[in-house]
């Protein structure tokens, strides 16, 4: 775990049954990020992300669009400094 200054994103739409979670840990690990995502019980799907800034900037218009099954309608986006894992998790759905 580190304490990294990252980025708080829920990701909403239709983001839950079409692999967003799967995508995002593969999209996520690709560009080097650390962090997690889980989904919510409201329908959206969380994710936490720290890394190279360039690279956190890429991930956000990544999941913009999402896997081709998935319709994002919208992403709240805040900045945090939260403790992250080494590495990209996906985690139990809260």
């Amino acid at each position: 775990m580190r304490l990294s200054p990252g980025r708080r994103l829920v990701v909403r739409g239709r983001v839950q049954g079409v692999f967003y979670r799967g995508w995002a840990v593969e999209t996520a690990r690709a560009l080097g990020l650390d962090g997690w995502v889980r989904n919510r019980r409201d329908g959206s799907v969380e994710m936490v992300i720290a890394g190279d800034e360039t690279a956190m900037d890429k991930m956000i218009e990544h999941c913009r669009q999402g896997p081709p099954a998935a319709r994002v309608t919208g992403i709240e986006i805040a900045d945090t400094d939260m403790e992250v894992p080494a590495g990209f998790e996906s985690r139990p759905t809260i």
